[in-house]
């Protein structure tokens, strides 16, 4: 039997691995946001530490491929990952333990929250990490790559990454919503498993296949007539890693223009990313084995890309403006960044090939493939950071994305120039300059369809952490857009409705001295709490949307320059997890719960958080609108379960939650209304008197728990309704017709 005889089977498992690896990152990103919150620092700061271990493992591979026979190591390295893997749960409270002291000691440094985000976060992330870096370097010394290196490490990396896109597609559509995390964990766990024991088995059967005095394999050197300096090569793939990682930055960025921002739509285009990845490199790999002037070819392939990067949003931009449906544009959104993906797939085999042969003498070994990939990695990370926080501020969409476009085109050139290939250099400088000009605003180009004719954009930040835009109409007065989806207006039925959410746990709650609100928008409710006699505490996630609100101090009582109100920049649950301080009410903005992580933000363990920050006798309140009945009632079950004296009010979209009986005396609105300040801002809302009150009670917590039954709850673990396919596709609207409860079962005298 030939040594390619097993190439196939290796084939197969480093598919699978490629599977759990993606799997992985997708839950140990959603984990470690529950820890360090989902602010861009954070998140940059766990993709940092994640990918710094894959470069870390591809630097130590070499070391490792030396220690025995490669598909061995390789074995052991995917049992490792499972066993990582399975230890999850236990790093991660080492990890949230090691958390907390530190950012008490300096709540307010980002450079020291960073470094412990990342100390933290490498608790968790180092060992299976570095694991998953060094398997394709350790891959490239077995016997069955090297007979033909180059075609068979595009063909591993594609078929890899073709795995990264299964389970990037399995976890986001089935797994999360269908098992929960603990258990895709473990099913994970057991593939990586079975990946180790058939690497194990593949091993043996190679070695006792292949006889000791074997002709050795001819290696097809296909980049002998091309050569191209080895330090080139590394700057192109170093360049190429940042560019491409601040480029999915930019892209998922600007398309939350142009479809909800649900995780499945997160979902399909990292699938589209990794699909192209994988199709690009496994059609490079069957390419390389034919002689060719690679070194030019991959000077094209930069060129190239640096043109469809720039068309990917004009292509995006045209398809929406001739009104294409949502399902259309999802497919369109695809389509525009598929051609990209192809390009970066096909490069990174071909600059494998340059690499391990640039300088290379007959007989020579060729460089470690785990220096290249490793540079590839930490342009990554620096592209991560440097997209999030500098070019999309500074920069704007649309100019970032011609930033890096233009990354691409100079590895072009500087592929290209040095052998005075003038012809090709100046035609791809020029076509550059054209296709710039065809690149959209992504805001100008969603502006008439998604937001209305009457509508323009008065003001806009492409912050750090969201894009937000103040509009305004001819008819509609001020609207605030938080990447692409409607927030806040000034319109008095919304204004109503937030203020309604800061009013009512105010008024049931007989003396709230201190108050927290999670989420500004446009300020409606946290400046209604603020017309009360109380300390209001602000906390939210964008400055950005800070700058925004200001657009609605004529409806928010120009909170943030009164006395008794104190804004924090930072994420909601995270700040509630840290903080020592006790409120006699909470309440939150309106947050759609179907919307990318606000799953984190509707589970049993987050309205723990919110209980245990409540002094005694505290109130919560959460809205939860009207909603498909399975929606609605997970909700109302899972806050049940923690406020076990949930009263339901104002046409069954307000819950009002207490660890004890709610009471309510017919003096309570009287009382509130003494307050000059307090009486103007419940007038606005309609709340005269206390028979207005208890009309807008609709039920207490025995009606509540009869409505909704038994069932499952929302966790961490399964946010079911932020993966709300997951639940039945028919599910009706809720009907709360049966729903009546009387209020005087909670009065007093």
């Amino acid at each position: 039997m030939r040594r390619s005889s097993g190439f196939v089977p290796l084939c197969l498992l480093f598919f699978a691995s490629g599977v759990c690896g993606l799997t992985y990152q997708v839950l140990w990103l959603r984990l470690l946001a529950l820890v360090f919150g989902v602010t861009v620092h954070a998140a940059s700061t766990v993709l940092a530490s994640f990918m710094a271990g894959l470069a870390l493992g591809a630097v130590l591979a070499e070391r490792l491929a030396r220690r025995g026979a490669p598909l061995r190591v390789f074995a052991a390295l995917e049992a490792g990952i499972a066993v990582a893997a399975l230890a999850t749960p236990v790093l991660l409270a080492l990890a949230s333990q090691l958390y907390r002291p530190l950012s008490d000691a300096a709540p307010d440094s980002l450079a020291l929250l960073t470094v412990a985000r990342f100390v933290c976060s490498s608790a968790v992330l180092l060992v299976p990490t570095v694991l998953m870096g060094a398997t394709l370097p350790v891959l490239s010394h077995a016997p069955i790559v090297r007979a033909a290196s180059a075609s068979r490490l595009g063909a591993l990396y594609a078929v890899n990454t073709a795995g990264a896109l299964t389970g990037a597609l399995l976890t986001g559509y089935v797994l999360i919503g269908g098992l929960g995390i603990q258990r895709t964990f473990y099913l994970a766990a057991t593939l990586n498993l079975l990946v180790a024991a058939g690497a194990w088995g593949l091993s043996r059967r190679v070695n006792v296949s292949v006889p000791v005095a074997e002709t050795p394999v001819t290696v097809t050197d296909p980049v002998t007539h091309d050569a191209v300096p080895a330090t080139t090569v590394l700057v192109v793939m170093a360049v190429s890693g940042f560019a491409a990682l601040a480029l999915e930055i930019v892209w998922f960025r600007v398309l939350v223009q142009f479809l909800p921002a649900t995780t499945y739509a997160f979902t399909t285009m990292l699938a589209t990313v990794l699909a192209g990845i994988a199709g690009g490199s496994a059609l490079a790999a069957r390419q390389l084995a034919t002689p060719r002037a690679w070194g030019a070819t991959l000077a094209w392939v930069q060129g190239a890309t640096s043109l469809v990067v720039l068309l990917s949003l004009a292509f995006l931009g045209a398809t929406y403006a001739a009104g294409w449906r949502t399902s259309g544009l999802t497919q369109a959104a695809a389509a525009a960044i598929l051609p990209a993906s192809l390009l970066m797939g096909y490069a990174f085999p071909v600059a494998i090939a340059l690499w391990t042969r640039a300088g290379r003498a007959p007989g020579e070994t060729g460089r470690p493939v785990g220096v290249l990939y490793s540079a590839n990695v930490l342009g990554g990370i620096a592209g991560a950071v440097v997209g999030g926080f500098v070019l999309l501020p500074r920069l704007g969409s649309r100019q970032a994305l011609i930033a890096l476009a233009a990354l691409y085109l100079l590895t072009s050139l500087a592929m290209f120039l040095p052998r005075r290939r003038w012809v090709p250099a100046l035609a791809l400088v020029a076509l550059f300059a054209g296709a710039a000009r065809l690149v959209p605003d992504p805001f100008e180009v969603t502006l008439a369809r998604r937001h209305g004719q009457n509508e323009r954009i008065f003001w806009r930040e492409e912050g750090v952490q969201t894009s937000v835009s103040i509009h305004t109409g001819a008819f509609r007065g001020w609207l605030m857009y938080l990447d692409g989806l409607h927030q806040a207006s000034d319109g008095p039925d919304m204004v109503r409705l937030h203020r309604l959410i800061g009013h009512l746990p105010m008024v049931l709650h007989p003396d709230p001295k201190r108050s927290l609100v999670v989420g500004l928008g446009g300020g409606a409710t946290p400046g209604a709490v603020s017309q009360h006699d109380t300390r209001v505490q602000v906390v939210e996630l964008s400055d950005s949307v800070r700058k925004g609100a200001e657009f609605f101090r004529h409806v928010n009582y120009d909170l943030l320059n009164r006395d008794n109100v104190t804004l924090r920049v930072d994420d909601g649950r995270n700040f509630l997890a840290r903080t020592r301080d006790r409120f006699d009410v909470a309440t939150a903005d309106l947050i759609q719960p179907v919307h990318a992580g606000a799953g984190n933000l509707y589970s049993r363990e987050y309205f723990m958080l919110v209980r245990d920050a409540l002094a005694d006798g505290g109130l919560a309140l959460q809205w939860i609108g009207h909603r498909p009945d399975a929606q609605y009632k997970l909700i109302m079950r899972t806050f049940l379960e923690v406020f076990p004296h949930t009263t339901l009010w104002f046409d069954g979209q307000l819950m009002v939650g207490s660890v004890t009986p709610l009471t309510l005396a017919p003096a309570l609105v009287d009382g509130k209304r003494a307050r000059p300040e307090t009486r103007l801002a419940l007038d606005e809302v309609g709340l005269d008197s206390f028979d207005t009150l208890t009309a807008w009670y609709v039920a207490g917590p025995d009606e509540l728990r009869r409505f909704v039954g038994e069932g499952p709850v929302l966790t961490d673990d399964r946010p079911i309704v932020e993966y709300h396919r997951s639940l039945p596709a028919d599910d009706p609207p809720v009907n709360l017709a049966s729903l009546r409860g009387d209020v005087r079962t909670i009065l007093r005298p």
